[in-house]
């Protein structure tokens, strides 16, 4: 069961990010975006990301840790 609804919530986050990845790319201006700007972009999403899921797994495991 845990596999499971972990699988759908990581679905639902690749189905949510590719879904904001087609708005971009539909966008008129995306040929116009630079090189450098992607690379700054990608930095600080997976800083982000990175940031997010330790905040999650400290939430998770302080929570299961203290029973």
């Amino acid at each position: 069961m845990r596999n499971r609804r972990n699988f759908l919530i990581a679905l639902f986050v690749a189905f949510m990010g590719l879904i904001a990845f087609y708005n971009v790319a539909t966008s008129p201006r995306f040929p116009a975006i630079r090189t450098i700007d992607v690379i700054r972009l990608l930095a600080a999403g997976m800083c982000f990301g990175a940031a997010i899921t330790a905040l999650v797994a400290l939430l998770f495991f302080r929570d299961h840790h203290s029973n």
